[in-house]
């Protein structure tokens, strides 16, 4: 006797596999943009990892016929790229030259936190009392592993850490104000289009400071294949499983990704970087993914 199809089953299966997959890739990126730094400084890796990604995405806007709602919207996605893209990669990319690549992903992960606050601020979105309660947790989680890593010691050797770690914070402040823009402005613009249009945007905004620090020394091969796998991996691939995912699962489950994106990070620090994971640093990372699910609304209790 024939099995019964399960159609739905099939979907949860699918998506979950992608989000799997996007968690991976995306984690990944931490790893690929520490070992381009290095080389190629702040500046440069971030506008190359953009223009690759861009390169990976236009093909497929132009497929796709959305080009032309990219040069309507050019003024927008300008804006969007800077703050969605070019600022959060040139700001992580600073904090890996001092932090390890787990530790700047656990940072990362705080952007949906800066979201609820951002909109509060910009928008008077007002936070229900336990997504207070989780922004509380979520940054306080964020200063423990600040605290841990800085420890707030004399001297100069607590100085790199510090500016690495603000550094991150505001890349993801960036990437939360980005959220709201793109709500107020790009609305109707196709997902696709926000982001091939993010990235050129990204690369545009940096090119200048990247030609004008651009290393002295030539890049090793190992930086320009990391660059490279940044670029289109994390960017081109990424983006693409992200809007399956979202097509298949929803905005709220999509966005969870933050949350499982710190474990891969951390694993791949671990096995190609030869990181060090210590059991502060995962509590604060728990600390962290905890009050930003909080914050999120995702851990109601079901009646």
């Amino acid at each position: 006797m024939d099995r019964p199809n399960n159609p739905q089953g099939d979907t949860n299966q699918a998506w979950m596999l992608d989000f799997i997959l996007l968690s991976a890739v995306w984690g990944s990126s931490f790893m690929f943009m520490r070992l381009a730094v290095v080389d190629f400084g702040t500046f440069p890796t971030a506008t190359l990892r953009a223009g690759i990604g861009a390169l990976a995405l236009l093909p497929l806007l132009f497929l796709r016929r959305q080009a032309s709602r990219a040069v309507r919207a050019w003024k927008p996605l300008l804006v969007a790229g800077t703050l969605n893209a070019a600022i959060p990669t040139a700001c992580i990319s600073f904090a890996l030259l001092s932090i390890s690549s787990g530790m700047a992903s656990i940072v990362n992960a705080t952007v949906p936190l800066f979201g609820a606050l951002v909109a509060f601020v910009w928008l008077g979105t007002r936070p229900t009392r336990l997504a207070t309660i989780g922004l509380c947790i979520g940054f306080a989680g964020v200063a423990m592993l600040a605290w841990d890593k800085v420890g707030f010691k004399a001297g100069t050797q607590a100085w790199p850490a510090a500016l690495a770690m603000l550094a991150a914070s505001a890349g993801a402040l960036s990437g939360a104000v980005s959220t709201v823009y793109a709500r107020q402005h790009l609305s109707d613009v196709p997902a696709l289009v926000l982001a091939a249009g993010s990235q050129v945007g990204a690369t545009l905004g940096l090119a200048l400071p990247a030609l004008w620090l651009w290393p002295g020394t030539p890049p090793s091969l190992k930086a320009w294949l990391a660059v490279a796998a940044a670029g289109v991996l994390c960017t081109g691939l990424g983006y693409l499983v992200f809007f399956r995912v979202l097509e298949r699962a929803g905005p709220t489950r999509a966005l969870t990704v933050t949350f499982v994106m710190p474990l891969f990070a951390m694993f791949y620090g671990v096995v190609f970087l030869s990181e060090e994971i210590t059991l502060a640093m995962l509590a604060c990372a728990a600390v962290v993914i905890g009050g930003t699910a909080l914050s999120m609304g995702l851990l109601h209790r079901k009646r």
